[in-house]
């Protein structure tokens, strides 16, 4: 290889490496205020899981929402894959991807259908790639979800079960751990009988299971809850509400672990760039030196044959 090409690469690489250093500062910058907002998210998170029970314990059978209503038997289900809209984030997205495509198989296998829905423009192209049609793409908002996202996709899944559209609603994410590890999470988000909200269980929320219910006195006695206007009304509000606030919360953590996979992958990318540099300066100086060599061996062969 010409020196003239040794050094245009190595100024090629240089410039990309700039480029990955920036991205990995922006990410670091942008992923700890997603880390902020999940923290102040799970106490909200916590006290409308606990509300609900709450609720629906106090209504027993006196009301039963269209929401509420289970399904006799199960022949769709709904899958949400929630992705970034961009790249460059490692295997972020695709193993996404491939987790929910690896359950659709799962219940298509088993004789059931599959509605898809994606957020983030790498889910919806992924599954165009692989033949199956998103009904539900959402797209544009995955660097900094807002309620109103959440709040427009909980509505069409909630539609879409009421309508007997889907018999069940599972979605797939990124949970957020730390960055250096997203661990991908599938969970049952309809029906609610299924769900945590209805369980005497822990939740995890944002990587941390929920703190215990703090609805009984020191003497072990359940606290005494007044509802106006009544628990059916209430419970009519807060279904809703913890369907979007779930769906936000998986927003969140997606977002955190797509900055963090980001940061990480860019940070590999650097040192994978300066290794490059590297190698390929080792490779002009031993070029260099090559042609300098040969230079003086003209130089002497010149001279010699002068004498």
């Amino acid at each position: 290889m010409a020196l003239k090409d040794v050094k245009s690469r190595i100024a090629s690489v240089k410039n990309i490496q700039k480029i990955t250093r920036a991205m990995e500062m922006v990410a670091a910058a942008r992923l700890r205020r997603a880390e902020q907002r999940i923290e102040a998210l799970r106490p909200y998170a916590g006290a409308i899981r606990r509300m609900t029970r709450q609720a629906a314990e106090a209504a027993g059978n006196a009301s039963n929402p269209p929401i509420l209503k289970q399904p006799e038997s199960e022949n769709t289900v709904g899958i949400l894959l929630v992705t970034g809209d961009r790249g460059l984030a490692g295997a972020f997205n695709s193993q996404i991807v491939r987790a929910g495509v690896r359950a659709g198989a799962e219940y298509e296998s088993g004789g059931k259908s599959t509605v898809w829905y994606a957020s983030g423009r790498r889910g919806v192209s992924s599954l165009a790639f692989r033949g199956r049609e998103a009904v539900g793409a959402y797209t544009g908002f995955t660097d900094r979800p807002a309620y109103a996202n959440a709040r427009e996709i909980a509505a069409d899944l909630m539609a879409a079960y009421v309508d007997g559209e889907v018999d069940r609603v599972e979605i797939v994410y990124n949970r957020y751990v730390s960055p250096l590890t997203q661990e991908v999470t599938r969970e049952t988000l309809l029906p609610l009988q299924e769900a945590t909200i209805l369980e005497g269980g822990e939740e995890t929320l944002g990587g941390r299971a929920g703190e215990e219910e703090d609805t009984k006195s020191e003497s072990g006695k359940q606290a005494l809850v007044e509802y106006e206007p009544d628990p059916e009304a209430i419970l009519h509000r807060l279904i809703p509400a913890y369907v979007e606030i779930s769906i936000y919360r998986a927003l969140l953590e997606s977002t955190a672990s797509e900055h963090g996979a980001r940061m990480t992958a860019m940070r590999s990318a650097s040192e994978n760039a300066g290794d490059i540099i590297k190698d390929l300066t080792l490779e002009f100086n031993r070029e260099r030196q090559a042609a300098i060599t040969q230079e003086i061996m003209e130089v002497v062969a010149g001279a010699e044959s002068l004498v």
